[in-house]
């Protein structure tokens, strides 16, 4: 009889063992794959009934959960959504999550692995989590130079701080409400989400980051000079060939110099003047030389090819391969099928200026529970060395006469040393229209922002005068705080 007993008493514990063991393993580890299970729509309704943690610059909430009177407990709010809806992203019933909202969704829904205690808690105390906010690395007043620069045109302006990589600004034109897809109106936001993506403008595309990216035309001459140092093969001594016109090595097409500068008054070009002039064929020739590895290794150095997580995800920039040596020659202006975001041309300035060490691009500064402790915060990390400190010096000097006595003189800043490179990529229009560059970093002598600034679809006369002039702005903005 006692050993029945006992027997029975064993199996019970063992019952209520495994019983335990499963709902701790729901509870607490297999909630997250369940919640976020597509089918499980007690989920979605219990997320938007939650009070999700707000997205902050400089303390100010750009997106936050506010009471609704509907069937949900909380309704998501942008604020300034023109000039942050692409970093915040949209949190939607229809939709799901984008930008920020989707890459931290778990640290603004409270369902991290930092957050694990606090969940514990509040399912003791019967209390609905709260989310944890996320403050970002965005400069409120650049952010809003940027924007208001860039009003009614297509374009993008990224701005970073060369020695931490924390990004100061990353505006793209047009933009969106994310108001408008975050209602609980599903008819409404089906209605606002068919509208957004009809629009020739495509205003749902983060263009700094995302989309088909852009020919970074002449300011890939940094990266090309930068090969051409590395070599050994040139110093700012050497004279290189400076034709009007370059034959293309198997066609029966010639590459000009750039029109708009003063090319035609050597035959031989330094580097200091092929730079300073923004003059094709030299550095075409340079790429000749050198050849397709050597331009593409710097360029990787650099960052080309590579994924990146801001914690918004990157398009990798695209320097071709398997190139005959007119796809060569093109492809170093910037030209061809070279592709790059803003961010990744602001980056090279940004390397240029921390002599030669890239820093990884981050947007955010920290992230805090809802006790506001410090779940995760900014902390400066090296990418690689891309170039040494000698060439990255050289290089900027270099820069620095392209603002003094070059073609970029529109952004200079009186009293400041200012580095940066001019840049118009042919598009292919009927119109004649370009998208004009402008990448650079301010002062020289201890930078404390590298950016860059290009504008979509304009005239030749036009392109060089908006982008430089827009960065003298924006450098001023920094400057003179």
């Amino acid at each position: 009889m006692n050993r029945a007993i006992r027997r029975t008493w064993m199996a019970g514990v063992a019952a209520f063992t495994v019983l335990l063991l499963a709902l701790t393993y729901v509870q607490f580890f297999a909630a997250r794959s369940l919640e976020a299970h597509p089918w499980n729509n007690r989920s979605l309704y219990d997320q938007f009934g939650a009070d999700r943690g707000s997205i902050l610059v400089d303390g100010d909430p750009k997106a936050s959960s506010v009471p609704s009177d509907d069937d949900f407990e909380y309704q998501r709010v942008y604020t300034d959504p023109l000039l942050y809806g692409h970093l915040t992203g949209y949190f939607s019933l229809v939709y799901g999550a984008t930008g920020l909202e989707a890459a931290l969704g778990e640290e603004l829904s409270g369902a991290s692995d930092e957050q694990f205690y606090d969940r514990v808690v509040a399912m003791f105390s019967g209390d609905q989590p709260t989310g944890a906010s996320v403050e970002l690395t965005i400069d409120p007043v650049l952010q809003r130079t940027a924007h208001d620069l860039l009003q009614g045109r297509k374009g993008s302006v990224v701005a970073l701080d060369p020695e931490t990589g924390a990004i100061l600004a990353m505006v793209s034109s047009p933009g969106y409400d994310p108001n408008e897809l975050a209602s609980h109106d599903p008819a409404a936001v089906i209605s606002a989400a068919e509208r957004l993506n009809a629009d020739p403008e495509q205003p749902l595309i983060n263009r700094a980051i995302a989309g088909d990216l852009y020919a970074p035309a002449s300011t890939f001459k940094i990266i090309d000079t930068v090969a051409a140092l590395e070599s050994g093969k040139y110093t700012t001594d050497s004279q290189i060939p400076n034709p009007q016109e370059l034959p293309l090595p198997g066609t029966d097409v010639t590459l000009p110099n750039f029109v708009g500068g003063g090319c035609t008054a050597r035959a031989q070009a330094d580097l200091e003047f092929a730079l300073e002039q923004s003059c094709n064929t030299p550095f075409a020739s340079i790429a000749l030389d050198l050849g397709e590895d050597t331009i593409r290794r710097t360029a990787q150095n650099f960052g080309y090819g590579e994924p990146l997580s801001i914690p918004l995800q990157v398009t990798p920039s695209i320097f071709p391969e398997e190139l005959n040596e007119s796809q060569l020659a093109l492809s170093a202006i910037g030209q061809y099928d070279v592709r790059a975001t803003p961010l990744q041309v602001a980056m090279t300035s940004a390397t240029i200026a921390n002599d030669g060490v890239q820093m990884k691009p981050k947007l955010v500064r920290t992230v805090r529970s809802a006790d506001l402790s410090v779940i995760d915060e900014l902390n400066p990390e090296q990418l690689r060395r891309s170039t040494s400190a000698d060439v990255a010096g050289t290089v900027k000097d270099l820069m620095v006469e392209v603002v003094d006595d070059g073609i970029a003189q529109g952004a200079a800043v009186p009293g400041v040393e200012v580095a940066g490179k001019t840049g118009t990529a042919e598009i292919g229009s009927d119109e004649g229209l370009n998208d004009a560059w402008f990448t650079g970093f301010a002062p020289a002598d201890d930078p404390q922002v590298a950016l860059a600034v290009v504008f979509e679809d304009v005239d030749i006369a036009t392109g060089s005068g908006l982008t430089t002039t827009s960065a003298k702005q924006l450098f001023e903005a920094v400057l003179n705080k």
